[in-house]
């Protein structure tokens, strides 16, 4: 049977091949967002076998296996790893049409060279193959970066973290930088969590935290702490944009409850976020750092199994929240005072995907290219249908040849074939548009705007160095 990933994968026509073996294939990758543990690369981590790198907090494949059928013990119980693999293997003639179906292959073929497809019946020769080839030196997890030409890894970074890994891994081999990730700094409406958040705070800051002041100083140091550690990326994960007119005062009182114990009331937490997303807003432009908005996810609906498995378990959805009203306030308020940093904003819905592309349109500045950028679609949508409709909707409202590109935004070391397949999908989309004669049939042309998509535009946007995978 003929191998399912080929070398024209994706790739329609003689154009699009031509395109991503000459100006996509071989470019580095500029990872600017991803949940990639800082601690297994700064200590080139070794693999016990391949379902802990493949499966391990993988909430795509989680929610296949449930919707299978398959007993959450093979999902995130403690069965051995042979039978958490053999329920995937089991599981992925039933993902066909899924974009894991895809994704599995591709990361069996570019990582391990196996062309074989995935099933109850290939599983044991596959599952034996992987592991005696994690057992090399060529399957570390920094090998596995080296592998595909990571160039620099940005990973997901809490205030109160001590980034002591990424000072480890500091100028050896991939570049490795935190991202600033102040979401618990917003979560006033669980006073308890909230609480012990803060308190850990204060322990880093060495110092007491009891007035809405004293936070804000806290957050202050850590940001400055961030950005002498390398950081000039931060990332926002909220359920909607919180842009109500609020008052330091409301804020102080909500957060003076808050700190008590005691609950806080929809409004009061709703002016609290908006002030605290502006206050971040500001730190953001004032240190030249570049701001990210992940937007409108549902998360942990079910709340039986919230209760059971904690959050981040795959029971996630896209949420349907009013967006650009509350979002051209919030930019807005920022850019008045000419204190809007570039800023890339990923909406979750597919319906939002026209109201990104013109809001960022509203706060270009005129002096740098793609400021404000629509951000790579996301989550439930960084499959092909969702990736071309992200690149139609820029195409047509904005400009693609500005656009910075994929993100793996992921917590796995082989989803890095998901560039790949972001490239593979950009170069068929323009390669058919040459086809037709909607593009012309210039390959210098077409070929150096995707090459600025796939890599130059973010190393630019970022001025970031870069490791040598690059080189």
């Amino acid at each position: 049977m003929k191998p399912f990933i080929t070398d024209d994968f994706l790739l329609e026509t003689q154009q699009a091949q031509e395109l991503y073996i000459h100006n996509a294939r071989d470019l580095p990758i500029f990872d600017y967002h991803c949940h990639l543990p800082p601690q297994q690369i700064a200590e080139d981590h070794r693999f016990e076998s391949i379902t802990d790198l493949w499966l391990a907090g993988d909430h795509y494949k989680w929610r296949a296996l449930r919707t299978s059928g398959i007993d959450e013990k093979f999902i995130t119980g403690t069965v051995p790893d042979w039978e958490r693999f053999n329920a995937w293997a089991c599981t992925v003639p039933h993902t066909l049409r899924n974009p894991l179906y895809h994704w599995t292959h591709l990361e069996l073929k570019r990582f391990f060279g196996i062309d074989e497809l995935l099933n109850s019946r290939s599983a044991r020769r596959i599952y034996d193959q992987c592991n005696e080839m994690l057992q090399t030196d060529e399957f570390s997890a920094q090998a596995l970066l080296r592998k595909m030409k990571v160039a620099v890894v940005c990973t997901t970074d809490d205030p109160a973290d001590t980034l002591e890994h990424h000072r480890m891994h500091a100028g050896t081999g991939t570049r490795l930088y935190p991202a600033w990730r102040p979401d618990n700094a917003l979560r006033i409406d669980t006073p308890g969590p909230f609480n012990e958040w803060v308190e850990r705070l204060a322990a880093v800051c060495n110092r007491e935290i009891s007035r809405l002041g004293d936070f804000l100083d806290a957050l202050e140091e850590r940001h400055r702490f961030f950005h002498e550690q390398g950081c000039r990326i931060s990332d926002h994960g909220i359920d909607r944009v919180y842009a109500e007119n609020f008052t330091e005062r409301r804020a102080a009182r909500a957060f003076k409850r808050a700190r008590a114990g005691k609950p806080v009331d929809t409004d009061d937490s709703a002016i609290f976020k908006s002030f605290m997303l502006h206050f971040f807003g500001i730190m953001d432009h004032a240190r030249g750092w570049v701001q990210q908005y992940h937007i409108g996810a549902l998360r942990n609906a079910n709340s039986r199994a919230y209760r059971k498995l904690g959050p981040d378990t795959g029971f996630d959805s896209i949420g349907d929240g009013d967006l650009a009203g509350p979002l051209a306030t919030f930019l807005d308020r920022l850019d008045r005072t000419d204190q809007l940093a570039k800023t890339i904003l990923y909406p979750i819905h597919p319906a939002d995907n026209e109201v990104i592309a013109t809001m960022i349109g509203n706060f270009q500045d005129g002096r740098t290219p793609g400021k404000m950028q629509f951000g790579s679609a996301w989550w439930f949508l960084d499959q092909k249908e969702g990736i071309e409709q992200q690149l139609n909707a820029l195409s047509n409202m904005g400009l693609l040849s500005r656009f910075i590109g994929m993100t793996t935004d992921s917590r796995s070391f082989l989803s890095y074939s998901r560039h790949e397949y972001f490239r593979r999908i950009l170069c068929n989309l323009l390669g058919n548009d040459m086809e037709r004669g909607l593009l012309p049939d210039d390959r210098d042309l077409i070929g150096e705007m995707i090459a600025d998509i796939c890599y130059g535009n973010a190393k630019r946007y970022f001025g970031l160095a870069t490791g040598t995978a690059e080189k």
